[in-house]
This record gives C-alpha cells, sequence and structure tokens, in this order.
C-alpha cells in the first residue's frame, strides 16, 4: 500500500467521522488561528488538514492527491513526499494566522494547502505533460493550467466570497515548488532544460 492511499484513507475516515459523528471532532480539530494562537492548540495546523467541510469537499481533494500524488510519491520517495505533504499543511496555514489571528469567529479546515503543495509540484517537475480537467476535457498543458490555477485564486480571493480558503490554495502552490527548490537536488535544472534554457 503507497503513503498516498494511507494518507486518502486517513482523511476519509477522519473526515466522515467528523461530518457524521461527534460534532466535537470537527470543533476540537478546526484550525482556528484565535484559538490556536492564545491556548497553543498548535496541533490544529495538522489536524485540520484531515478534516472536511462536506463529501463533494473531501472527494475533490482525495481525487487530485490519488492522482498527483501517487506520481510524485514515485518521483521523491516516500520521505521526500511526506515532508512536502505535511509541511504544506503548515505553510499553507500561515495566510491565516496572518489574516485572522485577532478574529475569534474565523475556522478553516481542508487538506487542499497540502494536495496544492503535490499538485504545483508535479507541474514543476511535468510542466509541458498535459492535465484533462472532469468538467473541461480538453488537455491543457500543466504550467498554463497552473498559472491559470493562481489567478483564479487570486481574482477569487480578493472578491472574498464564498468560504473557500483560497489564500491556501495560493501559499501550498508556492510551497510545492518551493520545496522542490530548497530541498530537492537538481530540480531546478531539471526545469530549465525542459524548456531548452539549459
Amino acid at each position: 500500500m503507497t503513503v498516498t492511499i494511507i494518507l486518502i484513507a486517513l482523511n476519509a475516515v477522519v473526515s466522515l467521522a467528523a461530518l457524521y459523528g461527534p460534532g466535537v471532532l470537527l470543533e476540537k480539530g478546526m484550525l482556528r488561528p484565535y484559538r490556536t494562537v492564545r491556548m497553543h492548540t498548535w496541533y490544529e495546523v495538522i489536524t485540520s488538514g484531515f478534516l472536511h467541510a462536506s463529501l463533494t469537499h473531501l472527494i475533490v481533494n482525495m481525487f487530485v492527491l490519488f492522482f498527483f500524488g501517487a506520481v510524485m510519491e514515485q518521483v521523491l520517495g516516500v520521505y521526500h513526499f511526506l515532508a512536502l505533504y505535511f509541511s504544506g499543511l503548515v505553510f499553507s496555514s500561515i495566510p491565516s494566522f496572518i489574516s485572522h489571528r485577532n478574529n475569534p469567529d474565523y475556522a478553516t479546515i481542508g487538506a487542499s494547502g497540502a494536495v496544492e503543495s503535490v499538485l504545483f509540484s508535479y507541474i514543476f517537475v511535468f510542466p509541458t505533460e498535459k492535465i484533462i480537467l472532469v468538467l473541461l476535457p480538453i488537455p491543457i498543458p500543466a504550467w498554463v493550467f497552473g498559472i491559470a490555477f493562481l489567478a483564479y485564486s487570486i481574482y477569487e480571493g480578493k472578491r472574498g466570497a464564498g468560504n473557500v480558503n483560497h489564500a491556501a490554495h495560493i501559499a501550498g502552490a508556492i510551497w510545492g515548488i518551493l520545496y522542490l527548490i530548497l530541498f530537492v537536488p537538481n530540480t531546478v535544472d531539471h526545469f530549465l532544460t525542459l524548456f531548452g534554457l539549459l
């Protein structure tokens, strides 16, 4: 069994238990920056990443993790992949602490930050590979999808509509690339070679 499958199983079990079980699981596990800073409940940075707001939220995140996580686990190896995933959770929570540390009503959950780290690490390693979206079944170069996704997230984040934590998506995406550059040797050379720049 791969680490990707184990992460998906953990997300499914914990999220479903919180969604359909005692409400205390969701309340205790979600990231509330106001509470985290004052009560030092730093575990929320990790536990919130295994909780989801709905079944759809869970399925979308795990769908993306299944397809891109399996590839990146093979490319990076188990230890780098786990480090990427969990550091992605931590890094993607930073915008929430910056913006909402004094807001007692703010809370966030979801694996999106970690999943975006995995997705964008894939995009950085395989920028010319085609990505096909379920709702738009047209092959799109990975780098084009990445730019479009970031542009959309920035736009929606500025609008401030809905309950989606776009800042976590953006931070997770940035970390997916930064992690490779900082900790995985020859990543930049590989990227430049693909575009004939080296």
